[in-house]
């Protein structure tokens, strides 16, 4: 967690986004480490999570990260879950709540609380002929 907490004071010091910091470790041994890069980047994804997770993929060569651990310096929203979940990470250890996130002007509370985001479903049989000929495939590699 000390290198996480590293990580997060780096961004801040540079300006690169929030303070939040991750690191991945595989059998007691760091993969990468990363932090919050969301202004740097231009990119409402560049979470610190989102960054370590994509670092070990490339060190390790591969999306699957089972067998990783996740250290964050606060609790991940549920975009970073999203990625912790695809990416089979089974165990995250983090600092600061989404609480102590928002009373610092960060969302992360709103949600968990509130729906705000409208979902429509449109062209839905358009939509599944890529995942006929998915199912199709004979070498698909599944997640």
């Amino acid at each position: 967690m000390l290198q996480a907490i590293k990580e997060a004071f780096d961004g801040v010091k540079h300006n690169h986004g929030g303070p939040f910091g991750a690191v991945v470790v595989k059998n007691g041994k760091v993969i990468s480490k990363a932090h919050n890069q969301v202004l740097k980047q231009n990119d409402a994804t560049a979470h610190a999570e989102i960054n370590a997770i994509r670092k070990a993929s490339k060190k390790l060569n591969t999306f699957d990260l089972s067998g990783c651990e996740l250290y964050t310096t606060c609790m991940p929203c549920p975009m970073c879950l999203g990625a912790i979940k695809w990416a089979n990470i089974k165990t995250v250890y983090y600092g600061a709540t989404s609480e102590d996130a928002d009373k610092i002007g960060f969302r992360d509370k709103e949600f968990y609380e509130k729906e705000t985001l409208k979902l429509k479903n449109i062209d839905r049989e358009e939509c599944l002929k890529p995942f006929v000929a998915w199912s199709a495939k004979e070498d698909k590699t599944l997640y």
